[in-house]
């Protein structure tokens, strides 16, 4: 297995580093307004509420919030109804909420990027394990929920 040295949360800052650098050195075409500034608050809010719910779920069930680390349980219950990501989807909602509240256009490509980031070094991995410690309940969940939304 890959050892995985900067989690998921570090690549949350670095994202929100890199906005914000975007923002002051490369912006793009600017855009401003209001309505911007209220709906980039509203979904950092969104995605901080997602993000302390799903871990309060992974507490709740006593298994480890740390990915790779040992799975005791398969939360499926509250937002995990939803998606079967909301922490890291919390985590994009953020950046999302901040780039569009810095009103930077190159800040824009940073929600995505951290995404497929996260898909590929972390998602996708993750999935094969729980397949493989819940081979019966993880692909019927698998049926069930999306990845992302």
């Amino acid at each position: 297995m890959v050892k995985r040295v900067i989690y998921p949360p570090m690549w949350l800052l670095i994202g929100i580093i890199v906005i914000f650098a975007l923002n002051e050195y490369a912006a793009g075409p600017r855009f401003t307004s209001l309505e911007g500034q209220l709906a980039g608050g509203v979904l950092i809010i969104v995605g901080l509420a997602l993000l302390v719910v799903a871990g309060g779920l992974f507490q709740r069930a006593g298994t480890n919030l740390i990915p790779f680390k040992e799975v005791t349980a398969l939360v499926t219950g509250g937002v995990y109804r939803y998606t079967r990501n909301p922490m890291y989807l919390g985590m994009a909602s953020v950046l999302l909420g901040l780039a569009i509240t810095v009103g930077a256009t190159t800040a824009l490509l940073v929600p995505p990027i951290f995404m497929v980031i996260i898909e590929i070094r972390y998602i996708r991995p993750e999935e094969e394990m729980l397949r493989g410690v819940f081979p019966e309940d993880f692909p019927a969940y698998c049926q069930r929920v999306r990845r992302w939304l």
